[in-house]
């Protein structure tokens, strides 16, 4: 059986998603809708050349036009969200009022909770709603899925994701891929967590460490907003402790807490010279030209999942990891592989009736086995070790000194 796949958004997670619905999804055919209609007929041409098919249009839209996203919506089998997470409460609704199923990147745990609220509607209509699809939240959250199948009775879940440039060049060492819009939000508020089976608000820009990821070195792990996203209250009871920490290169963590101590990730406006200036949108102004890469980047991006627990009464843990780089094949970035991919394989699976209609959380929606599966067919190393635990050394602490800021 084939299905019809829309694709939201032209930009490089859309183009990455409909490229893989193209080859692995059982596409009949896949559209991208842009607000921008050449560049959404660009990327369907992309992909089309590179999956040496015609199986990919291409059509303007404006997802704020209600009318007409309600009549692209109504001829396809599956939606799948590629637009700032500030959509997507909106085009979920449109979504179930139409008929259809819908999967997006999220980003934003306050919306992705107000979607799931949506169940009810989303069981009348027949659909399934899954959020927060892509690399982080998403592809960290179905392997920490994976790792606590393989550990059989887990208990505490570590999880660990960074997409960083493979040549940094200071003074930010960081290469933006994606919307800053999404990065930013992850860089406010903070992150619900498990803590003792829990539910604990940790505020972005804390806990941080030093951890080594070979064979990239020592990096830098903190806590941000939006990576763990829903599932400490989906495993509350089922788990003494559920977090994840973003990954950086050293020194990251010192400029970051400055911007945000200063006030520079806010939303709430302060006046200058008489006028109202909002500080999250001066602070996109300055640092996004500084940071933004429009042509290809070699990149790497690292997803981590690290669980302990009981396996037959006695300590185990598991660690399943992918370190996934820069692709000259098809010109996508490691960022664009890992998010959009994840994206697609949800999309498809949502397709073949894989999931169970409602709006279900991520990580109860999508089993682990099926995607490590998934992701191994299209070409991603996923290492694992599950065995007794071990005592691991720890890293020396004249490094963890000479990587902390000097806060006074």
């Amino acid at each position: 059986m084939a299905y019809s796949y829309l694709v939201l958004g032209a930009g490089r997670q859309g183009i990455a998603a409909a490229y893989d619905l193209a080859r692995f999804g059982q596409a009949s055919h896949v559209t991208l809708a842009d607000v921008n209609r050449e560049r959404a007929q660009a990327a369907a041409d992309r992909v089309n050349h590179l999956s040496d098919d015609r199986i990919t249009d291409a059509i303007g839209l404006d997802v704020r036009d209600e009318n007409a996203l309600r009549r692209a919506l109504k001829s396809h089998d599956v939606v799948l969200s590629a637009v700032p997470y500030f959509y997507n409460l909106a085009l979920t609704r449109a979504a179930i009022e139409v008929g259809v199923s819908f999967c997006d990147l999220g980003g934003n745990t306050e919306i992705v909770r107000q979607q799931h609220a949506l169940d009810p509607e989303a069981r009348r209509a027949g659909v399934c709603i899954i959020p927060d699809c892509g690399m982080g939240p998403g592809m960290g959250n179905t392997l920490a899925v994976y790792a606590m199948e393989l550990v059989g009775d887990p208990e505490d879940v570590y999880l660990y994701d960074g997409g960083l440039p493979q040549k940094p060049q200071p003074p930010w060492n960081y290469a933006l891929t994606f919307a800053v819009e999404g990065l930013t939000n992850e860089y406010y508020g903070g992150m619900t967590v498990l803590r003792d089976g829990q539910l604990f608000h940790a505020p972005c820009f804390t806990e941080f460490e030093v951890t080594d990821v070979p064979p990239i070195g020592n990096l830098e792990a903190f806590l941000i907003a939006g990576g763990a996203s829903t599932a400490p209250w989906s495993f509350q009871g089922k788990l003494r402790t559920y977090q994840l920490k973003v990954l950086r290169y050293p020194g990251t963590f010192a400029q970051l807490k400055a911007f945000s101590d200063l006030g520079l990730f806010d939303l709430k406006p302060v006046r200058v010279n008489g006028k109202e200036v909002v500080p999250r949108e001066l602070f996109h102004a300055l640092f996004e030209p500084q940071v933004r890469v429009d042509d290809a980047i070699e990149d790497v991006c690292i997803v981590r999942a690290h669980v302990k627990g009981k396996k037959n009464g006695q300590p185990t843990e598991a660690v399943v990891e992918i370190i996934d780089y820069y692709d000259e094949a098809t010109g996508f970035t490691a960022m664009q592989r890992m998010t959009g991919w994840h994206l697609s394989i949800v999309g498809a699976m949502m397709a073949k009736r894989g999931i169970p209609t409602g709006a279900i959380p991520l990580e109860l929606a999508v089993p682990g086995r099926f995607f490590v599966r998934e992701a191994k067919k299209r070409g991603f190393k996923i290492t694992e070790r599950c065995g007794p635990i071990e005592v691991v050394e720890e890293v020396p602490r004249e490094v963890v000194e000479e990587a902390l800021p000097q806060m006074g």
